[in-house]
């Protein structure tokens, strides 16, 4: 009977211990040490191109870089590419000039 109790005890804790986990991560408390607003290092866009290869484009300080990865390793294909303006972006800057 007592071996039950510490079995139910300790999936309990278990229990909340994930579920505050999960709270934390979904309410944006998973990054304590940097926030999110402050990140360099962001992927952009990914693209499979084969069944084990993808293309990324990574943006770090507003510079985007062009990465083939694979089971292979890691190539630049193509680096210092200008961040391009967003669609959404470009047009909230129309909205402006016209306003």
């Amino acid at each position: 009977m007592d071996f039950a109790r510490y079995i139910g005890a300790l999936l309990l804790v278990l229990g909340l211990v994930g579920g505050a986990g999960l709270a934390a991560r979904r309410f944006g408390l998973g990054s304590l040490v940097k926030p999110a607003m402050s990140r360099r290092l962001a992927i952009v866009e990914t693209l499979m191109i084969g069944p084990r290869q993808r293309l990324l484009i990574i943006r770090r300080d507003g510079v985007e870089h062009l990465v083939l990865s694979g089971p292979d390793g890691t190539s630049v294909i193509e680096s210092a590419i200008p961040t391009a303006a967003s669609p959404i972006s470009r047009a909230l800057m129309s909205t402006e000039v016209t306003s």
